[in-house]
């Protein structure tokens, strides 16, 4: 992969997806002793960055192979971007969800008319064979969350879009989980401008990534237990990981307790509403675990927050 696939991806996309504004927060600014700029993706379509993969992917398709259907596996954020992506193409979604995935994002793919297949035996896990045997079984295209080209090249036009807005940028913060936002930001904005640093992050619960950048090669672990549920991945993809290890400055962890606070403060003073995974790399810079002056962009990659999840950072911290 390179820059072309990324530049392509965003003028497959353009129509479809939102450019999702970069706000500055003199709050966070403050307390990071950084410059800090927010890259909006809580206010992307479907409400998190996965659409750019999901339509980048869906739209690279034939007619043909389109009209046979896309299958999909996610615990929530990708789940609706496959089904909106479905639906705007005219098409049939159905994805597989575990039986522990948010309710509000299990109702939010169906609402997007997607086929959703949940049960006990769905799980972090396995839910990727139980998908790929239902795209051999019907013919559909499966979309995967993260390991994939064209979902990689899609998720890059989000670092695309943070070098074209502020050139100044000397340093971009994202929220790890599999990987594609990771690899894909990391392959755009170190193409794009020399000497610009790029930071993973994730829950201190699910630190494969740090492990497996630590050890040289993937590393696998059990279905973590966070509150970033977009986090709750075993194993960074293949794909992000060759990415990752040439692109990226380091993988840092958070405890979920940071990540509540984060969350408050992204609603109270930053005025967006952001979910535990796309407040990540706020958290990161809150409690110092990466050092930068200069100008810097976090990524929120998603919005989609539970109302409970809200409330409880709105009032443990209030």
């Amino acid at each position: 992969m390179n820059l072309a696939d990324i530049l392509t991806a965003r003028e497959r996309i353009a129509e479809l997806v939102h450019r999702t504004p970069l706000f500055a927060s003199r709050s966070i600014s403050e307390r990071a002793s950084a410059t800090v700029r927010l890259k909006a993706e809580s206010l992307q379509r479907a409400g998190a960055f996965k659409i750019r993969g999901a339509m980048n992917k869906a739209l690279s398709l034939t007619e043909e192979e389109r009209s046979r259907g896309l299958v999909a596996f996610s615990s929530g954020n990708h789940a609706q971007a496959v089904a909106l992506a479905a639906r705007i193409l005219g098409t049939r979604a159905t994805i597989v969800m575990p039986q522990d995935s948010m309710a509000h994002k299990v109702a939010a793919t169906r609402s997007y008319g997607a086929d959703v297949i949940q049960d006990g035996n769905v799980t972090v896990a396995t839910r990727g064979t139980v998908a790929r045997k239902i795209a051999d079984e019907t013919g559909a295209t499966l979309v995967p969350p993260f390991d994939d080209p064209l979902v990689i090249a899609g998720q890059g036009t989000v670092g695309l879009e943070i070098v074209e807005d502020w050139p100044e940028v000397d340093t971009v913060v994202v929220p790890t989980g599999g990987g594609g936002l990771t690899a894909g930001v990391a392959l755009a904005v170190t193409s794009m401008k020399a000497g610009v640093r790029v930071f993973g992050v994730e829950p201190e619960a699910g630190a494969d990534g740090q492990a497996s950048l630590r050890a040289g090669h993937i590393c696998t672990i059990d279905p973590p237990r966070t509150i970033a549920d977009g986090a709750r991945t075993i194993a960074l993809g293949e794909l992000p990981f060759a990415i990752i290890r040439e692109r990226l400055e380091d993988i840092v962890t958070v405890p979920d307790e940071a990540l509540l606070e984060a969350v408050r403060l992204c609603a109270l003073r930053a005025r967006l509403v952001v979910e535990p995974t796309g407040a990540l790399g706020v958290a990161a810079l809150l409690m110092g675990r990466i050092s930068s002056p200069g100008n810097v962009a976090v990524i929120l990659s998603g919005g989609n927050v539970a109302p409970g999840v809200l409330c409880d950072a709105l009032l443990e911290r209030g």
